[in-house]
């Protein structure tokens, strides 16, 4: 496509700017494009106005309704990296390269429970779902987000079967826990930090190889226990927004430049410190290639786990 702008990237942006967010508000994704469009559009002096558009399988239907805009940088996606599952899942049809990445940063999972759960630890958990498979539900966002993969590598690590019920989101999962429609929920630290300090939710183990600090407590790895985890994770959060990458590479360039202001700034920052968040500001190749090792690693999990429909092959996915 002709870039949209004949003189430069100084024309660019004319207009507002639409950032099509494709998981529901109050989520980690939602919270950090939010807090950096806010700086951005201070950089680039036009209101950046951020829609929430979810529903289809990873983030399909708001990464459709962003890629069905024109090429010309007025429309981004608000993703993370559970988007790269949307093919396997059967929502769209191409591979993730079709976008250009750009990372704001990301926070490990962790298993919660309700306060007033029996479970206190992460072994009384797993120690009841085997007596009892299916019988004990477990919220996360939808099929094929990371903290369904993180679930599924959980159950797989521990040879327990937990009854997923899929959410919009990781808030409306969160509320399913604070409420009793579930029991357990995985979701990351960043989005539970608030319920976690007011004792809203129990936490249990974080799902990475290391124990976490949070405050002046310490959860404990779920790997120390169930080591046989290492074969299916860990999956790293990856919060960001991307363009279509056939925008013009002015339009890009002027985007880089604001993210990176943005990045730095004191909101930013601060949400990074707070909110147990780390911040890595990734533009460029290397988010690519990040994405494109995401789409590689859960593309193949899901489908030796048989959550996928779709042979990663078939979409010209690479094995990891």
């Amino acid at each position: 496509a002709a870039p949209v702008f004949a003189k430069g990237q100084e024309e660019f942006p004319a207009r507002d700017i639409t950032d099509v967010l494709v998981w529901a508000a109050g989520g980690g994704t939602d919270l950090a494009n939010r807090l950096v469009m806010a700086e951005m559009a201070k950089v680039l002096k036009v209101n950046i106005n951020v829609v929430n558009v979810t529903g289809g399988v990873g983030g399909s239907v708001g990464m459709l309704e962003a890629y069905s805009k024109p090429a010309d940088g007025y429309t981004l996606a608000g993703i993370s990296e559970s988007i790269v599952t949307a093919g396997v899942q059967g929502g769209w049809d191409k591979r993730m390269n079709v976008w250009e990445y750009f990372i704001i940063g990301g926070s490990p999972d962790i298993v919660s429970v309700t306060p007033n759960s029996p479970y206190t630890s992460l072994q009384d958990l797993v120690t009841a779902a085997k007596a009892s498979p299916k019988s004990i539900k477990a919220g996360a966002s939808a099929s094929g987000s990371i903290h369904h993969l993180n679930l599924l590598g959980f159950e797989k690590g521990a040879g327990i079967q937990l009854n997923f019920i899929p959410y919009t989101g990781s808030a409306p999962a969160q509320n399913a826990a604070m409420t009793g429609e579930v029991t357990v929920v995985i979701t990351s630290v960043q989005e539970q930090s608030e319920l976690l300090k007011a004792g809203k939710l129990r936490p249990l183990a974080v799902l990475v190889p290391k124990a976490f600090k949070f405050g002046d407590k310490t959860f404990p790895s779920a790997f120390d226990q169930y080591p046989e985890m290492t074969k299916h994770l860990p999956l790293e959060q990856q919060i960001g927004f991307a363009i279509r990458r056939d925008a013009p590479e002015p339009v890009k360039a002027k985007l880089r430049e604001a993210f990176a202001v943005a990045m730095k700034a004191t909101p930013v920052r601060d949400f990074g410190e707070k909110m147990y968040f780390n911040l890595s500001g990734l533009t460029g190749d290397t988010a690519n290639t990040i994405f494109d090792k995401l789409e590689s690693q859960f593309g193949w999990i899901l489908w030796e786990l048989g959550a996928a429909k779709v042979d990663p092959a078939k979409l010209g996915i690479p094995k990891p």
